[in-house]
């Protein structure tokens, strides 16, 4: 069982910048970022896989997020600059051992490991 633990949420004006780490307890093949508005279904942000560092992000963040990792600590960042008020939501970080799986790369189905999320605000 691998853990998950997000930090680095806030409320920040339109155009602002965050950065969020997800600190896992053990090496994981791949992490991901998703986030979730109340009433929304959960969303797939951007991907990474550990090893090559090779990534895939959603349309909606492209050009404006950046996912990266830092294997000595087992941790994944994802920097969020010129963020926007649809961007609100709750960030969740999620992590799987398998280097297949029948499901998307961004579809929730295809971790095993979630982090607990952290909030992300931002005002027009």
């Amino acid at each position: 069982q691998v853990q998950l633990v997000e930090s680095g949420g806030g409320s920040v004006q339109a155009g602002g910048s965050l950065r969020l780490s997800c600190a896992a307890s053990a090496s994981t093949y791949i992490m991901a970022w998703f986030r979730q508005a109340p009433g929304k279904e959960r969303e797939g942000v951007a991907r990474i896989l550990t090893n090559s560092g090779f990534t895939s992000y959603a349309d909606s963040v492209k050009g404006r997020f950046t996912i990266s990792r830092d294997n000595a600590k087992n941790t994944a960042y994802l920097q969020m600059n010129s963020l926007k008020p649809e961007d609100t939501a709750k960030y969740y970080c999620a992590a799987d051992n398998r280097a297949y799986s029948p499901r998307g790369a961004l579809h929730p189905g295809r971790y095993d490991y979630w982090g607990q999320g952290t909030q992300v605000t931002v005002s027009s």
